[in-house]
């Protein structure tokens, strides 16, 4: 089972992670730490232990804003180890999410806490460490909404709402009307799975909806597109489809 460490300055929400890490199987001993320098001396001796060793590690559940040495401080110290933990960010902000991914991150799980979200994040590194998967009964997502994480509360967008799409690394950023929301999906996957609804590539980082597009502007040479408000460059490799696209619509 896992060894974990969980990471947190605020004591009660050490306490809620270090109880809802107790209660799941899959975690066979945990500890915590109140602050990033002592979680980096208990990962020394980790290391120092070996990964087999009495003291090691195999997954570290960081928050990010922490006085001193932040969360993301810790996981860049720990990218120069031969074989580090595995590190999955627990923390209330949003912002920091694509920081994580570049950092090799296992999962981002935002505040407050949900007992189901977080066993989803055990599993991640319960299978990057070769434990069976658990038996859990598949659902078919809906192909109407997508689900997003905001506050600790999972809420649904419809894809018909959503204006373009801005790739961020492994993560894409859902635009809409009344504002954007990050997931972990590549854009080249929402890409695929979206282009019979409409959504078309204009460029390598964006993916827009034909029905949202208000005007196609020339200038210069260069194409662009306005899309909910905010005026997106179109690519020369991507010009020539849209264009076409836009035409067979009207």
């Amino acid at each position: 089972m896992l060894r974990a460490l969980a990471v947190d300055d605020e004591r009660p929400s050490l306490e809620e992670l270090l109880y809802l890490l107790t209660a799941d199987p899959r975690i066979g001993a945990v500890e915590g730490a109140g602050d990033a320098t002592e979680a980096l001396r208990r990962i020394n001796r980790a290391l120092e232990s070996g990964p087999d060793g009495p003291d090691a590690l195999d997954v570290v559940f960081l928050d990010i804003q922490m006085p001193g040495l932040d969360g993301l401080d810790l996981a860049r110290l720990l990218t120069g180890f031969a074989h580090p933990p595995l590190v999955v960010f627990v923390t209330a902000h949003e912002d920091f999410a694509v920081q994580a991914f570049d950092l090799k991150a296992v999962d981002y799980v935002l505040k407050p806490v949900r007992k189901e979200r977080l066993a989803e994040a055990v599993r991640r590194a319960a299978a990057l460490r070769g434990m069976p998967a658990a038996r859990i009964p598949v659902h078919e997502p809906d192909p109407d909404q997508l689900p997003v994480e905001l506050g600790g509360v999972t809420r649904f967008v419809a894809v018909d709402d959503i204006t373009h799409v801005e790739a961020q690394g492994d993560y894409a950023r859902l635009h809409t009307g009344r504002g954007s929301h990050l997931v972990r999906i590549p854009l080249s996957t929402l890409e695929e799975r979206w282009r019979a609804r409409g959504f078309v590539r204009i460029h390598r980082r964006h993916l827009v909806a034909l029905r949202h597009i208000g005007e196609l502007r020339l200038d210069a040479g260069t194409v662009s597109v306005l899309v909910g408000g905010e005026e997106l460059q179109v690519s020369r490799r991507h010009a020539r489809e849209l264009r076409d696209l836009l035409m067979r619509r009207t």
